[in-house]
């Protein structure tokens, strides 16, 4: 596959995984009943509990997802799609050891998703908060770094969002592990800890698929 070709197909993965990843999250909210779920006391991985019942000590709530395979599918499929966008279109990372960093770092957060999904909070708790901590911690990270790439790559020119996107992520991660909602409440701040990555990658693949369209239409 050229470059060019493989880069298309990268951008289309990007741009597909965070309108999956949302549509996951209010699709299988929506199944909740008695209680409902909310985005601002349940946390995301209560979507993909298995089984029913009061969970987590420190802010216990009774936890109960009808429709937790669908959850836990697509957050093996938005890692899935987002480390094939990282490694289609590595190209456009460009050389030097931020693009390259960034790119392993935000891949190890992609990964993250997808333990997540693979092993639901309440079936190896272990194994799912390792999950979480490569999300927090290198997704988040591998943005800031990314945004420190050489001038000329995708990741320079889109460094105002990359930087931005890697800082709120940070700052929503340290927010939510001391368990402060900010007004949003401590379910929302795990969303701000979390989204910015797929966030970022629908923002790249998006201007990354306009980029690679045009050179392949002067082609």
């Amino acid at each position: 596959m050229r470059s060019s070709a493989a880069s298309t197909v990268g951008a289309l993965c990007w741009a597909a995984a965070a309108p999956l990843f949302l549509a996951a999250n209010v699709v299988v909210g929506l199944a909740w009943d008695d209680p409902g779920f909310s985005w601002a006391t349940n946390n995301i991985s209560d979507l993909g509990n298995v089984s029913c019942g009061v969970w987590d000590t420190t802010r216990p709530r009774y936890v109960c997802s009808p429709w937790h395979d669908v959850m836990n599918v697509a957050f093996v499929l938005t890692a899935a799609l987002l480390i094939a966008g990282l490694v289609l279109s590595r190209r456009v990372r460009g050389p030097g050891a931020a693009g390259r960093w960034g790119w392993w770092l935000m891949a190890f957060g992609a990964a993250g998703l997808g333990l997540a999904g693979a092993f639901p909070a309440d079936s190896n708790e272990n194994l799912h908060l390792l999950g979480a901590v490569l999300v927090f911690g290198c997704g988040n990270a591998g943005l800031l770094v990314a945004g420190c790439a050489r001038e000329g790559t995708l990741p320079a020119r889109l460094r105002p969002v990359t930087v931005a996107l890697g800082l709120l992520g940070l700052a929503g991660s340290v927010l939510f592990l001391a368990q402060q909602g900010m007004g949003l409440g401590v379910g929302g701040m795990e969303r701000v800890a979390v989204f910015p990555l797929p966030v970022w990658a629908c923002y790249a693949g998006c201007s990354l698929y306009l980029t690679t369209r045009g050179h392949l239409s002067r082609a």
